[in-house]
C-alpha cells in the first residue's frame, strides 16, 4: 500500500492549521513553504543525530559548529518535497544530492534515479576496464626513460636551432662582405675582372646555401632519431590514454541514456534528449544526482503528487562555492533547470519573480548633469541594463530621457540589487575617456554594506580570485586556479544587533566581487544581509555605492559625489 513506501515520511505534529500551496515552487527562486519548512526541521534533527551511516560533514553534529571544510569533510545539498500519496495523506520525502557516506543510497531517502553503483553494472564494469587503463599508464608515466629521451630531444632541437641560427648569422655576415667587395672590385678593377670577382661571389653564396640545406637536413635526422627513441617509449602511454579517453566518453553517453526522468504525463526523457536541446548539448558532470530531479521522479514513479519542494545545505561550506550551513536554496541553472523543464511540464507553478519587472515604479534621482555626463543614484532592484527578460533598466530610461545622446551612455554598472551612484556619459568623448577613468582604475569608488554577523577585525585586505559558476550562473566562484584577480579593502564603520556596517573599496571591479569577498569563508565569511545568492534574502540587498572621485571627461575638473545609504 502506498502509505508503507519507505521513503514516505507523515509529519509527527498536526498540520491540520496549514494552508496548502495552490502551485507548486518555481524552484529557481522561491520562499519555502511552511510545510517544507517543517519537513526541514525534522529531517535536520535526523541529520544532528547519531544514524547507523557516517559522513563527516565538516562540523560537530551536537553543536552545529560548522567552519571551514577540513579534508574530505563537506556538507552536502538535501532536498525535501511536500506530496500527497494515492490515499490523500499528506507527508514529504527526503533526498541528498550525488552520494551520502560513500553510497548514493541510504535508507529513507530516495534512491537515485539511475543507480550506476549496482554491482555488476556497465558503469561499474566500465570502470573497472578504465581503472586497469589508468593503473597501466601510471607505470608508464614513471619510466625513467621518458624524462630521460625528452630532454635529449629538447637539447638536440636547441643545438639544432643555436646550429643554424648561427650558420644564418655567418651567411648575413658573408653577405656584406660580399657586398663590400663588388663595391671594391667595380671601382678598381677592370670590366673583365670585375666579372670574375662576381662570379666568385657568388659560388660562395651558392656553397652557403648549400651548406644550409645539409645542415638542416643533419639536424632534422638528429631529431626523427631523438624523436624516434621518445616515441618507443611513449606510443604505448598516448595510445592508453587515447583509448581512456573514448572509453570514459563512451561509458559517460551510455550512462546519461539511463538517466531518465518522468514528467506529470509519465513521459520520460533522458539525459542525453535533454541536454541535446541546451547551447552546451552535452550534460555537464553530475547532472541528475541534485536532490530535485531524484525527489520529482520517485514522487512520478510511485503516485506521489508533488506540492512544493524546498533544499537546503547542511555542514561545511565548499571551498569555492559560498554555501551556508541550513540555509535554503534555489535550484542550479546549469545542471538542474534543463532537467526540471522536462520534469515540470504541464504543471501549475508559482510565478518566476525573475519575469517582473524590478524597477517598475521607481524613478532616477539625477544628483548632477551638464552636457557631457550626469551623476544618478540607483534605487535597488533596478537594473543597469536591459536583461535577458526585462528591457526596463537604467540603459533603457536613459535613452528615452536622451533620444539625441550618441554612443553609449552607460560607463560602468552596479548589480540590479545595488544602490547608488551611477554615472552616465551623453556623447561618445566623454563614454571614451569617463570608461577610461574606471578601467584604469582611476576613479575612487567606495560601498557602504551592512553585514549579517558581527566582525571581529577593524579592517583588512581581502584577495580572492573570482570566475563564473559556469553550471550555476550569475552565481560566482572563488577560483585560485583559474579566477581572474580580484581585491578589496574594508573597513568597520560600527557594530550593532549582531550586525556590521562597514565600508568597502574595490580595488578591482569583478562580478559580485564584493557580495562573495564578503560572504565567502576565506573572506570575511558574513553575507551581506538580504544577498539572495550568498546569504539570506531581505526587503533588499544592503549594499549601496555611496562614494565616487573622478574627472570631468571634459573639463578634468575633479568631481566628488557621495550619497548616504538609505538602510
Amino acid at each position: 500500500m502506498q502509505f508503507l513506501d519507505p521513503c514516505f515520511k507523515t509529519f509527527e505534529s498536526n498540520v491540520d492549521g496549514y494552508t496548502l500551496p495552490e502551485r507548486f515552487t518555481f524552484p529557481f527562486y522561491y520562499e519555502p513553504h511552511p510545510l517544507c519548512e517543517l519537513a526541514v526541521e525534522a529531517l535536520q534533527a535526523k541529520l544532528s543525530t547519531a544514524q547507523a551511516w557516517q559522513h563527516d560533514f565538516g562540523f560537530d553534529a551536537h553543536t552545529q559548529g560548522c567552519s571551514e571544510r577540513q579534508g574530505n569533510a563537506g556538507g552536502k545539498m538535501f532536498g525535501v518535497l511536500l506530496v500527497r500519496n494515492s490515499s490523500g495523506e499528506l507527508g514529504y520525502l527526503s533526498a541528498f544530492s550525488g552520494n551520502l557516506a560513500g553510497t548514493n543510497q541510504l535508507p529513507g531517502f530516495v534512491p537515485p534515479v539511475f543507480d550506476m553503483l549496482t554491482d555488476g553494472s556497465f558503469f561499474l564494469t566500465g570502470q573497472v576496464e578504465i581503472n586497469k587503463i589508468n593503473h597501466r599508464v601510471e607505470e608508464l608515466e614513471i619510466n625513467p626513460d621518458i624524462a630521460l629521451f625528452k630532454a635529449e630531444l629538447a637539447d638536440v632541437i636547441s643545438a639544432s636551432e643555436t646550429a643554424i641560427e648561427t650558420h644564418r648569422f655567418n651567411m648575413t655576415e658573408a653577405r656584406k662582405l660580399r657586398k663590400e667587395k663588388r663595391k671594391d672590385a667595380v671601382e678598381t678593377l677592370s670590366p673583365e675582372a670585375v666579372a670574375v670577382v662576381i662570379e666568385q661571389l657568388g659560388q660562395q653564396s651558392v656553397i652557403e646555401k648549400l651548406q644550409l640545406r645539409d645542415l638542416k637536413l643533419h639536424w632534422d635526422g638528429q631529431i626523427e632519431a631523438a624523436q624516434q627513441q621518445l616515441d618507443r617509449v611513449t606510443d604505448e602511454l598516448y595510445r592508453l590514454k587515447e583509448q581512456r579517453k573514448n572509453q570514459s566518453n563512451a561509458l559517460q553517453t551510455k550512462l546519461f541514456e539511463h538517466f531518465s526522468f518522468l514528467n506529470p504525463a509519465g513521459a520520460e526523457k533522458s539525459l542525453q534528449a535533454i541536454f541535446s536541446a541546451t547551447p552546451r548539448q552535452v550534460p555537464p558532470a553530475g547532472a541528475g544526482e541534485c536532490a530535485a530531479p531524484k525527489l520529482l521522479h520517485y514522487a512520478f514513479k510511485h503516485g506521489f503528487t508533488p506540492l512544493a519542494l524546498a533544499e537546503f545545505w547542511w555542514g561545511a561550506s565548499p571551498k569555492s562555492e559560498i554555501r551556508k550551513h541550513g540555509q535554503f536554496y534555489p535550484a542550479c541553472q546549469g545542471k538542474c533547470q534543463p532537467i526540471l523543464g522536462h520534469m515540470l511540464e504541464g504543471m501549475p507553478l508559482d510565478d518566476n519573480p525573475l519575469l517582473i519587472n524590478p524597477a517598475a515604479g521607481k524613478d532616477l534621482d539625477i544628483l548632477y548633469q551638464d552636457d557631457d555626463m550626469l551623476v544618478l543614484n540607483k534605487p535597488s532592484g533596478f537594473l543597469s541594463v536591459a536583461g535577458k527578460n526585462i528591457e526596463d533598466s537604467v540603459a533603457f530610461r536613459m535613452e528615452q530621457m536622451f533620444p539625441h545622446a550618441r554612443g553609449h551612455l552607460i560607463v560602468h554598472r552596479l548589480d540590479m540589487a545595488t544602490s547608488g551612484l551611477m554615472v552616465i556619459a551623453l556623447h561618445k568623448k566623454a563614454h571614451k575617456r569617463l570608461q577610461k577613468q574606471f578601467i584604469g582604475r582611476e576613479v575612487e569608488k567606495r560601498y557602504e554594506a551592512l553585514l549579517d554577523g558581527t566582525l571581529a577585525e577593524d579592517s583588512g585586505l581581502i584577495d580572492l580570485p573570482l570566475r563564473g559558476d559556469y553550471d550555476d550562473l550569475p552565481r560566482q566562484l572563488v577560483c585560485h586556479e583559474h579566477g581572474k584577480p580580484a581585491q578589496t579593502r574594508w573597513q568597520v564603520i560600527e557594530r550593532s544587533q549582531g550586525k556590521t556596517r562597514l565600508h568597502l573599496f574595490p580595488l578591482t571591479g569583478r562580478t559580485h566581487q564584493l557580495r562573495v569577498h564578503c560572504a565567502h569563508v576565506e573572506g570575511l565569511g558574513t553575507p551581506i544581509t538580504g544577498d539572495d545568492l550568498y546569504g539570506r534574502r531581505a526587503e533588499r540587498l544592503h549594499l549601496h555605492a555611496g562614494y565616487l572621485a573622478l574627472n570631468h571627461p571634459i573639463s578634468r575638473e575633479p568631481l566628488v559625489f557621495e550619497v548616504a545609504a538609505d538602510f
